[in-house]
């Protein structure tokens, strides 16, 4: 009986002392895609920019800077400071006006006139902080990925 008792309060003091641990703080990092490409009627590019935050806690997104390429052509800089809280393990999109560069206008333009889908690559950091506390740290994006004409959307991409 002494034995049990011993043995009770001992599972129930490792059970106490499991419960104020609290729950892990891990903080990953971020990634960025191209969640859709819009040519507007100027000829300048508007770019659903979905950000991914795989972190356990709630990070705050201050900067965006990413080089775009369009099938290996520079296309041009997605810049942005969105100041976005994106909560644990999930995603988030922002619109970012791009003024691409006349290389890659033609080249976006062609594909979409043959309805063919083009390669893209980011390159680039995002500032992110956790919203609790921590300061503002840069990383490093990198993506590569595959944007297809929507039927029925004309100048769409997704």
């Amino acid at each position: 009986m002494k034995k049990r008792l011993s043995f009770l309060l001992l599972v129930t003091a490792a059970l106490l002392a499991a419960c104020t641990s609290g729950p892990v703080r891990r903080v990953s990092e971020p990634a960025a895609s191209i969640q859709q490409l819009t040519v507007e009627a100027d000829g300048s590019w508007s770019v659903d920019l979905r950000l991914q935050n795989y972190s356990s806690i709630t990070m705050r997104f201050d900067r965006v800077r990413l080089e775009m390429q369009v099938n290996g052509e520079a296309a041009g800089t997605l810049d942005a400071a969105p100041q976005l809280q994106i909560s644990q393990e999930s995603a988030d999109v922002i619109s970012i006006s791009l003024a691409p560069s006349s290389q890659a206008r033609l080249l976006l333009a062609d594909a979409l006139a043959s309805g063919r889908g083009v390669s893209y690559s980011l390159v680039g950091s995002a500032s992110a902080a956790p919203t609790d506390r921590g300061s503002v740290r840069d990383y490093p994006i990198k993506r590569e990925g595959v944007l297809s004409p929507m039927p029925g959307l004309p100048g769409v991409l997704r």
